[in-house]
């Protein structure tokens, strides 16, 4: 325990090292609360975005399995916003284009790194509740616990080609409404999930000394309760999937002992 909280308070003393620099605005309120409990630390995070960016043509890679860690490093950014956005914000974006220019929204992330596995099984619990069901939990062979707060209402959508515009104005303005369709939703859960994991965390003592009721487990293994998770307690975390990138997160959970600066950057 003493470990952990000298960890947490060498991590939150540290620079933002993220492209913003700081925690975006309408998960702030959300980052405070999980980083004054003392089991939790947030280690990166991003409340969701809608951001047009320029990929080069992708190089045949040396090794095996390179060539998107280099293509991600060139990407150019001509728009990223992390609330609703502007058609017009959108094509003038296109026109700085020379390559090949890609539409994207992508949804809240969260890592915690986590005290005990109980905490970290709460927290799984209320993401699924609140409809983030890529949620997942990774135990690190020296016992770092991380989750990840994920969902899959993702978009991608290529719009034009070494510099033309591949679609009509009207399909890019259909695209948008699409993306911003997906960031109400997206606000929605995160404030679902603010609102629960407030009610989890004052009731934590309560809930952890309720017994496991087999009944409660859904074949589904989507389960309602923090306690019916136990059972999964030596499965397998998701892997990081590519739903809201950064140079440090593709590796930070795949990675189950990389070093600590992997996690410590936000959105």
């Amino acid at each position: 325990m003493a470990d952990f909280k000298r960890w947490k308070e060498q991590r939150l003393s540290r620079l933002d090292g993220s492209r913003k620099g700081s925690v975006d605005e309408p998960i702030a309120g959300l980052v405070q609360l999980l980083n004054d409990q003392d089991s939790f630390c947030t280690t990166s995070s991003c409340s969701g975005r809608v951001v047009v960016l320029e990929q080069p043509p992708l190089p045949t890679p040396v090794e095996p399995n390179t060539g998107f860690e280099i293509q991600k490093r060139n990407c150019t950014w001509f728009m990223v916003t992390h609330q609703l956005c502007r058609v017009e914000d959108v094509l003038t974006a296109l026109q700085k284009a020379t390559n090949d220019a890609i539409f994207k929204f992508e949804p809240f992330v969260l890592h915690v790194q986590c005290q005990e596995l109980q905490d970290a099984q709460l927290l799984h619990t209320v993401a699924l509740e609140a409809g983030f069901r890529n949620s997942g939990i990774t135990v690190g062979r020296k016992g770092k616990i991380m989750m990840a707060v994920r969902s899959t209402h993702c978009l991608e959508v290529p719009l034009s080609q070494k510099g033309k515009l591949m679609v009509n104005e009207e399909y890019v303005d259909f695209v948008v409404q699409v993306a911003n369709q997906k960031m109400e939703e997206n606000m929605r859960r995160i404030k679902r999930f603010y609102s629960s994991l407030q009610f989890a965390l004052e009731n934590r003592d309560h809930i952890s000394s309720l017994p496991v009721k087999e009944s409660e487990q859904s074949s589904t293994g989507q389960n309602n309760t923090m306690d019916s998770h136990r059972s999964r307690r030596k499965s397998k975390g998701t892997q990081e999937d590519n739903e809201c990138t950064s140079a440090q997160k593709t590796k930070g959970l795949e990675s189950e002992d990389d070093t600590e600066s992997n996690f410590n950057f936000f959105h």
